[in-house]
């Protein structure tokens, strides 16, 4: 058996064609992959054409109703989302590859970790790499998933509780959750607000898909509650904390957020009877993608493991 790799033939078809394709039969128009593409549908009309032809098999059905994928297109679909993977996977690896040669590291990290750590912690590494760049994509837990898996960010910083499948992952620290009210509020002072109460009383809340939100409505479900009641949802930890100031409802936030308005006055920490959550607060990277020099350094800095509490 000859140990030579095998090439591809001439007529293999090229990789942005299979990218349209896939789009196609997940959004069932071709009207609707030109959009996502940024091309015109006639281009895409011309493009399936041509990779039907390449290929030598019928991949959609076209009717006036869309286009829906031929039994063979289902099967072509399948192994084209494999390849597909595999390139962005390449493509976020030489990001990587580039943005570790010029020193810069590109972060996003949820907002409680973005707004009252990240700035010592990225102060220490930039005094010890004066040259080294960072930028920071300030997003909910969600979106810094997201970014990690389109390839535009290098490390992320979360808070949610949830698994999270294709990642690594290193606690940096820990954080607990809290009720906070106004001064003004009945139940400053109080100590006989059980979390059945909280759970029963409309709150302002982080938006879906943010570490805050999910850790609290985790914690409800395990007493067998439901979910939160919102009577306000904001995108912001500062915007949660401002709201419940200047208004009458409660919330649950991070302790880290509030320190500053719990010592002045400006907020009360309302201890909730049955409410105890205490959450991880974890730096994630994909799997099989190496991390830059800046990043490790970073993780090292931070004793990884270690509760910043």
């Amino acid at each position: 058996m000859s140990d030579e790799r095998a090439l591809l033939p001439p007529s293999f078809p090229a990789l942005a064609a299979l990218d349209v394709f896939t789009s196609v039969v997940e959004l069932g128009s071709l009207g609707l992959a030109a959009e996502r593409h940024g091309i015109s549908q006639p281009s895409v009309s011309v493009r399936m054409r041509n990779l039907e032809r390449q290929l030598g098999v019928e991949l959609l059905d076209r009717h006036a109703r869309g286009s829906t994928p031929t039994p063979e297109g289902l099967v072509v679909a399948e192994w084209a989302d494999t390849i597909l993977r595999a390139a962005h996977q390449l493509d976020a690896g030489l990001t990587a590859l580039k943005a570790q040669r010029v020193g810069r590291l590109r972060i996003a990290a949820s907002y409680t970790i973005a707004e009252y750590l990240l700035p010592g912690w990225l102060g220490r590494l930039l005094s010890e790499y004066p040259d080294d760049a960072i930028s920071l994509d300030v997003a909910n837990s969600t979106h810094v998933i997201e970014r990690l898996e389109n390839g535009d960010a290098d490390l992320g910083f979360v808070e949610t509780p949830l698994e999270l499948d294709g990642m690594n992952e290193s606690v940096v620290g820990h954080d607990d959750l809290i009720a906070v009210v106004s001064p003004r509020h009945p139940w400053a002072g109080r100590d006989d607000v059980k979390i059945d109460d909280l759970a029963n009383t409309p709150l302002v809340m982080r938006e879906e898909g943010s570490g805050t939100r999910e850790a609290f409505s985790a914690a409800l479900r395990s007493a067998g509650l439901a979910e939160p009641r919102s009577v306000l949802e904001l995108g912001s930890t500062s915007a949660v904390r401002s709201a419940v100031m200047n208004g009458n409802s409660p919330t649950v936030v991070s302790r880290l957020a509030v320190a500053a308005e719990l010592d002045r006055g400006q907020l009360v920490e309302v201890a909730v009877q049955g409410l105890d959550i205490t959450r991880r607060l974890r730096a994630v990277w994909p799997e099989g993608r190496a991390l830059p020099r800046s990043a490790t350094t970073l993780l090292a800095e931070l004793d990884v493991g270690s509760s910043l509490t």
